[in-house]
């Protein structure tokens, strides 16, 4: 970064006087300056601060920024904070100040020079000056203070100007290179144009073959939630097939043990058949009587338990009205003892 050469060389006034025609700021001769009244400083002031101001808009802070490596920091500063330095608000700041005094028309003056005095105390504080500009400079100008008040702010103008004059050339190629970008930028955003309309025409070209792809796929679709649902059912209907069979087997196998029993029956039975008619009969008759003999016992027993059945009923019916009985005498027992607590 570029060390900073701002100092504060004492102009003199033939010098002051030069500098201020040469920037068009106002025509004096140095016997102005010889008794200067405070008017006519006022007034030359005010002059070199529209001045500046005017300077100051002309730059874009844009420009600063980009270049700031060409700039020390102090001088950077002086430029930003003297920036905000702007004609259109004094009459607005001029009234909200004029409005809390009473009779505002006789102190319309004093209010003027107070914010001049504040607006050149703030410029020459942010540029360094080694004396402080107080408001006897403005009311009561000394020639040497103003001499050196005047010279800090004009030393500053040609300063900035032999700054600003020495990146001329970079400023006017950033500003071809920054004209440049934009018109790339202007190309390359019509070729992407180009391209998003190129693509959107070839998405309706082939926008007839996605619907019918999409409508194949649809269809299969469909294809295969009939075939999920004929799997489903077929599975269903396997398992049940498989059931069917186990009891099937199951069957089968009841009945081989079954038939290998009849077998085994009938060899008994055939093994018992006698050749004699005679011993039959009697066989069937003793077995008839041993029947007859067992329905007997049948009966009796089944008499038995009926009345046995009824007994325990009559048991039954004595025993619950012998509970209730019991469970009065108890209650009775117990209020007859409440009742001997009571009065012993």
């Amino acid at each position: 970064m570029a060390e900073s050469n701002y100092e504060y060389p004492r102009l003199r006034r033939p010098e002051i006087v030069t500098i201020l025609a040469q920037l068009q700021i106002a025509n004096v001769t140095e016997q102005d300056f010889t008794n200067p009244n405070p008017d006519f400083i006022s007034d030359l002031y005010t002059r070199v601060l529209i001045h500046l101001d005017i300077l100051l808009e002309s730059l874009s802070l844009s420009i600063f920024f980009s270049f700031r490596t060409f700039f020390d920091s102090t001088f950077l500063a002086q430029i930003l904070i003297l920036f905000i330095f702007r004609r259109e608000d004094n009459e607005q700041l001029e009234f909200h100040a004029l409005e809390h005094l009473e009779n505002p028309d006789f102190h319309l003056d004093s209010v003027r020079a107070v914010k001049l005095y504040n607006q050149i105390n703030e410029v020459l504080t942010t540029l360094e000056c080694p004396r402080k500009f107080t408001l006897a400079d403005l009311l009561m100008p000394d020639p040497h203070r103003t001499d050196l008040f005047l010279g800090s702010l004009l030393n500053f103008c040609l300063d900035r100007d032999a700054r600003m004059n020495s990146v001329s050339e970079i400023v006017e190629e950033v500003n071809a290179l920054e004209a440049q970008r934009t018109e790339l930028e202007e190309n390359r955003i019509l070729q992407l144009k180009a391209e998003i309309s190129e693509c959107n025409e070839a998405k309706e070209r082939e926008m007839p073959l996605v619907e019918e792809v999409e409508a194949k796929v649809k269809e299969l679709k469909q294809t295969i939630a009939v075939l999920n649902s004929n799997q489903s059912s077929l599975r269903s209907t396997l398992r049940k097939l498989k059931e069917k069979t186990g009891e099937t087997d199951e069957k089968i196998s009841n009945a081989e043990f079954t038939l290998v029993q009849n077998v085994q029956e009938n060899a008994n039975l055939r093994s018992k058949i006698s050749q004699s008619p005679d011993k039959v009969q009697r066989a069937l008759e003793e077995k008839k009587l041993a029947r007859e003999e067992a329905r007997n016992a049948e009966r009796l027993a089944m008499q038995a338990f009926h009345e046995k059945t009824a007994l325990v009923e009559v048991f039954s019916k004595v025993y619950k009205k012998m509970s209730k009985h019991n469970k009065l005498m108890q209650d009775i027992q117990e209020q007859v003892l409440t009742y001997s607590s009571y009065l012993s």
